[in-house]
């Protein structure tokens, strides 16, 4: 299920069957990589949301999905996204769910009243969560999903035994922590999620790009 994917770094991922190719939160791309069918945008903050790298990923026929706020600073063909939502775009269909702390100590990094959002994100006969940067929100916890990306990097978004949670909440076929090893985090905190989300299946995938910290 996880085949199709490159992760980049932090929370950018790139799906691709040959025939569609769907970017969430691109950072770490180059000019040799395939333009996009499809880019998702989880939040406003510079390691997810590159205005840059977006438009050199943009063909004439690229769809581009935001939240509001990212939406409103985005050209071409733009669906502005609240959570709560389904849609369809590009022929990918997908429903936005709450991404946002709960920690008292980090509510200022992504407050709740900012809507920014995660995606369930209908790929190739199976559905994938990308959480976006959040904390354990009660909400989370109906997610039905065949793979779940969770942040694992602590201080902006859960850490390791907080994502170890809610993978065990959720029980997806196959957990995959990602935003940790740049900007927050460690290289280890993918083997260490491994061992907390236990009996959850994780797969700790390389990122393209070299660790940082």
């Amino acid at each position: 299920m996880l085949q199709s994917f490159t992760w980049f770094r932090q929370a950018a991922l790139r799906w691709s069957d040959g025939q569609r190719t769907v970017y969430i939160d691109p950072w770490g791309t180059t000019g040799e990589d395939e333009p996009a069918d499809l880019i998702l945008i989880t939040h406003a903050h510079q390691d997810h949301f590159q205005p840059d790298e977006i438009e050199r990923l943009q063909a004439s026929g690229t769809k581009l999905v935001a939240p509001h706020d990212v939406a409103a600073e985005l050209s071409g063909d733009v669906t502005p996204v609240a959570p709560g939502e389904s849609h369809e775009v590009a022929g990918v269909r997908f429903t936005t769910v709450p991404a946002y702390n709960t920690r008292e100590e980090a509510l200022k990094f992504h407050p709740k009243e900012n809507r920014w959002v995660g995606f369930l994100v209908e790929l190739g006969g199976h559905t994938y969560y990308h959480a976006g940067d959040t904390d354990h929100a009660p909400e989370l916890d109906s997610i039905t999903t065949d793979v779940a990306f969770l942040p694992v990097g602590g201080y902006y978004t859960m850490d390791v035994p907080e994502a170890a949670v809610l993978a065990k909440a959720i029980g997806p076929q196959i957990a995959v922590p990602f935003h940790y090893g740049f900007v927050v985090g460690t290289a280890s905190d993918g083997e260490a999620f491994r061992q907390a989300a236990d009996p959850v299946k994780v797969e700790v995938m390389t990122p393209r790009d070299a660790y940082e910290c």
